[in-house]
C-alpha cells in the first residue's frame, strides 16, 4: 500500500492484528509501519496515516539528520538499540543489572553474535534447497569491511552486526554468500543467479550502503 504526502510517495507496511486501533510507527530505516484491526478498509488506513502527515515529515527529516551524524550509544536500561531492523530499549535485549557501560556493551555484542547464529541457521536452509548448495560450515564474526564471505573451501562467515538489520536484509547476505558457492566471482552469472532468487537484491544492497554505518555498537 502506498500513500502520497505532499510531493512524496511512501510505502506502507501494514500488519493486521486483533487490536482495536490503527497505530503508526516509523522505524530506524525510515519505513512506515502500520498496525490495523483485522478487516480495516484501505481507505480508513490511508486516512489515519494522512492525519499524521506533519509528524511523518518531521520524523523522517530527523532520521535523515541523524544519518549524517552518528549518535553516541547510551548504554543504560532505556538506551535504544537495533535488533532485526527495529529499535528496542537495551533492557529488552539483555539483562542490565548493575553492569557498567563497558560490561553492557560486551553483553550486547555477545547477544548479537548468539542471536544472528540462530537467525542464519533458521533462514538459510530454504535458500540452500533453492540453489541446491550446502556450505561446509558457517560462523559469526566481527568485521569492519564485509557483511559476509565465502571461502574456497565452502565456509561462510556473517558479520555479527547483521543482527541489527531487518530479516529480509539478512536473507540477502545469506543468498549472496550461498551464490558464491556456485560462482566465486561477481561475474554476470553470479548476479543472474542471485537475481533469480532475490529479484529486489539491489534494494537490500542500498539499505546496507545507506544504513550500515549506523549498525554499530
Amino acid at each position: 500500500m502506498q500513500i502520497q504526502i505532499g510531493d512524496q510517495t511512501f510505502a506502507l507496511n501494514v500488519q493486521y492484528s486483533k487490536g482495536k486501533k490503527i497505530s503508526l510507527q516509523i522505524d530506524g530505516a525510515g519505513r512506515l509501519n502500520v498496525k490495523a484491526p483485522k478487516g480495516t478498509a484501505d481507505e480508513a488506513i490511508l486516512n489515519a496515516v494522512q492525519g499524521h502527515s506533519a509528524w511523518i515529515i518531521e520524523k523522517l527529516s530527523s532520521l535523515e539528520t541523524a544519518k549524517r551524524v552518528p549518535q553516541p550509544k547510551a548504554y543504560e536500561e532505556e538506551g535504544s538499540f537495533l535488533y532485526l531492523g527495529k529499535e528496542y530499549p537495551l533492557h529488552e535485549l539483555i539483562g542490565t543489572g548493575e553492569r557498567d557501560a563497558e560490561a553492557l556493551k560486551l553483553a550486547l555484542k555477545k547477544f548479537y553474535f548468539t542471536s544472528l547464529k540462530k537467525v542464519v541457521a533458521e533462514r538459510m536452509p530454504p535458500y540452500q534447497n533453492q540453489l541446491k548448495v550446502k556450505p561446509k560450515s558457517f560462523e559469526i564474526v566481527e568485521s569492519r569491511t564485509k557483511w559476509g564471505s565465502c571461502s574456497a573451501d565452502k565456509k561462510l562467515t556473517f558479520n555479527y552486526r547483521l543482527a541489527m538489520a531487518p530479516p529480509e536484509v539478512i536473507d540477502y547476505v545469506i543468498v549472496h554468500e550461498l551464490c558464491h558457492l556456485l560462482h566465486m566471482n561477481h561475474d554476470r552469472s553470479f548476479w543472474r543467479r542471485l537475481g533469480g532468487i532475490m529479484p529486489d537484491y539491489k534494494d537490500k544492497e542500498e539499505f546496507l550502503a545507506r544504513f550500515g554505518g549506523f549498525m554499530t555498537l
